[in-house]
C-alpha cells in the first residue's frame, strides 16, 4: 500500500525503511509492518502489513511506491538497518535494477536507522493503538487512518510545525510564509506583547544520517542528505 502523499519529480530523495512486528489476536501471532519513509519530509511513502516479514514483501513495496513516487534512475537513496530483508540478495538486485543507491547501518549499531524508529513509536504511542489487533485486516485499517493523519493532519516538529505531505509536495515555504505574514501583523498591531518580533518555524534545508565532521566529507553507505 502506498501513502496519498505527493512528490517533486526531479529532485534528490533518501528513503529509510523498516519494518516492525504487530501483535495479532493471540500471543506469539504477529503481523508485520513495511514502512518507506522520506527522510527530508518526514512523509510516509509507501507501506504494507503482511503476515510474514519476507523479502518478496518488501521488493514489491520497494518497486511499487518508487513508480508512485515518480522516482527516476539514480535519484533515490534507501536507507536500512542489516536486517535479513534489508541485506538480502532478492531486494539488491532490485534495487540495482531500480537504479537505487543502498545504504546500510553500521555493523552492530542499533540506531542507524533514526527516522524509521521514531515513526514506528509515534505509531504505537497513539491513544487508539490497539494492545492487539483481531486480524490483517483490522491492522491494515488502522495503519490506513494512521498515514492519513501522520501526513496531512499531524504537525511534525522537524519540519517547522507542518504536514509532512507539504513538505513533500513543497507547498510547506508558502503555508510558512503565510504564518509569517500574520506574525508580522499581530507584531505590528501589538508590539509592547512581543520581547522581540516572531518568527515562524523553519524548515530545514538538509537532513543526515550520521553527518560527517564537515560536510564535504562523505562516508560509504550513508545517504548524505535530502532537500
Amino acid at each position: 500500500m502506498s501513502s496519498p502523499a505527493c512528490t517533486r519529480p526531479g529532485r534528490t530523495k533518501v528513503w529509510s525503511w523498516d519494518i516492525s512486528r504487530l501483535a495479532g489476536p493471540a500471543r506469539r501471532d504477529w503481523l508485520y509492518l513495511y514502512v518507506l519513509l522520506d527522510i527530508y519530509s518526514r512523509a510516509i511513502v509507501g507501506w504494507t502489513v503482511e503476515t510474514t516479514e519476507s523479502d518478496v514483501v518488501a521488493k514489491r513495496l520497494i518497486a511499487t511506491s518508487a513508480t508512485r513516487q515518480q522516482v527516476d534512475r539514480d535519484q533515490l537513496v534507501l536507507h536500512s538497518d542489516r536486517g535479513p530483508q534489508m541485506t538480502s540478495l532478492s531486494v539488491a538486485q532490485l534495487l540495482e535494477d531500480l537504479g537505487v543507491t543502498r545504504s546500510l547501518s553500521r555493523p552492530r549499531v542499533s540506531n542507524d536507522n533514526p527516522f524509521s524508529k521514531a515513526n514506528f513509536k509515534t505509531a504505537k504511542y497513539r491513544p487508539d493503538y490497539p494492545d492487539r489487533f483481531d486480524d490483517l485486516a483490522h491492522a491494515r485499517a488502522w495503519f490506513a487512518r494512521f498515514v492519513v493523519w501522520y501526513n496531512a493532519e499531524h504537525y511534525h516538529s522537524a519540519v517547522g510545525l507542518h504536514h509532512p505531505a507539504d513538505v513533500h509536495d513543497g507547498t510547506a515555504p508558502a503555508i510558512r510564509d503565510g504564518r509569517q505574514h500574520v506574525l508580522d501583523a499581530a507584531y505590528a498591531a501589538y508590539p509592547d506583547r512581543f520581547t522581540r518580533p516572531p518568527a515562524a518555524p523553519t524548515i530545514p534545508r538538509h537532513v543526515w544520517i550520521n553527518k560527517p565532521a564537515t560536510t564535504n566529507q562523505t562516508r560509504p553507505n550513508r545517504p548524505a542528505t535530502s532537500t
